[in-house]
């Protein structure tokens, strides 16, 4: 019964061997085997939030491998079965196993492009990205503060902290998805350009200079003239003067805003009304680029106080009040009184 009992055991750990040695043969056949595609090429997605399993089965039902439970193996023996990231993925005939896995791991999946333009509001950015194809929009209705708190940002006023540039990414990419990583450029960027910033600015902080840069981005469309009216509104926070900007009061009107400025708009007491409160407005008005942060933290050297639009997208640059009033004559009022 003994010698039994041992021949059993023995015959066991062959067999379990064999199994193994078995096993692992299938595994490197199939990880070095090629797929076998119902088309060439083939777009596969993977959602966000997919695991090695659901994606092995897709794999499968797809036709693309044979043996779904050998893909998911051999994420397990690589390492990589939690490493796998969304998006859609062109599979071409020749691949391998291995290589289909080692490609959704690495995220090399087609990449798409959405552009933030300088100068948008954050309401105007989440349209926009509500009406992109491919950014999953997820937010629906939510107020400014459930946003923030989503991104992991509570208490932040959300405009002008999103970094305008053009963006890829691959499909499946949330609106939080993306909203968070332009707000980390802005941040990456704002502390950077901080730390160089020009000396004796009236500026207590980052976000004093993201203010300032806003109403900068929002004044002028000619690029060279930003240190210029940069220049201006630093030379009036020096000397205590209001800034007195449209696009401020513009930003304050809201939704009220119909296209003109009338005088009223003026005397109309919103947090943003840099005609009637001194100082920088209590958030920024606008998404600004990264020139006009420059702008903000390097201004020009003037002894302009005013300017006023010429009609052709630039402006004219006074020192004096008098020199003003003459150039709102003949700009403005075309030479009428």
């Amino acid at each position: 019964m003994f010698k039994f009992v041992q021949r059993l055991i023995v015959w066991s750990i062959l067999a379990a061997i064999l199994g193994v040695a078995i096993l692992v043969f299938q595994l490197l056949s199939f990880q070095h085997g090629n797929i076998a595609l119902p088309q060439q090429p083939t777009i596969f997605l993977i959602k966000s939030g997919s695991n090695i399993k659901s994606i092995a089965q897709d794999l499968s039902m797809q036709k693309i491998i044979d043996d779904p439970w050998l893909f998911i193996l051999l994420a397990k023996v690589k390492g990589v079965e939690t490493r796998v990231r969304a998006g859609e993925y062109e599979i071409k005939v020749e691949m391998t196993p291995e290589e289909l896995l080692e490609k959704f791991t690495q995220g090399s999946a087609i990449q798409y492009s959405f552009t933030v333009i300088e100068g948008w509001s954050f309401r105007q950015m989440l349209a926009a990205i509500a009406d992109d194809p491919i950014i999953e929009y997820t937010l629906g209705d939510k107020s400014d503060e459930e946003i923030m708190d989503l991104l992991g940002y509570p208490g932040e006023h959300p405009e002008g902290l999103f970094f305008p540039d053009t963006y890829r990414f691959p499909k499946g990419t949330s609106d939080v998805d993306f909203l968070r990583r332009a707000y980390q450029v802005m941040q990456k960027h704002l502390v950077r350009e901080w730390s160089q910033r020009d000396s004796g600015l009236p500026l207590q902080s980052s976000y004093d200079a993201l203010i300032l840069a806003s109403i900068i981005e929002k004044e002028t469309g000619a690029g060279f003239e930003r240190p210029l009216i940069s220049g201006v509104f630093i030379q009036r926070l020096k000397k205590k003067m209001r800034l007195q900007t449209d696009p401020t009061i513009i930003y304050g009107l809201g939704e009220n805003f119909d296209g003109d400025i009338r005088f009223r708009d003026l005397k109309k007491d919103t947090p943003y009304n840099t005609y009637l409160h001194a100082g920088l407005t209590p958030t920024p008005i606008a998404l600004p680029g990264l020139d006009a942060i420059r702008a903000a933290l390097h201004p020009a050297k003037t002894e302009a106080l005013y300017f006023v639009s010429k009609g052709d997208g630039t402006h004219h640059f006074s020192a004096t009040l008098e020199e003003h009033n003459s150039a709102v004559k003949r700009y403005q009022l075309k030479g009428r009184k």
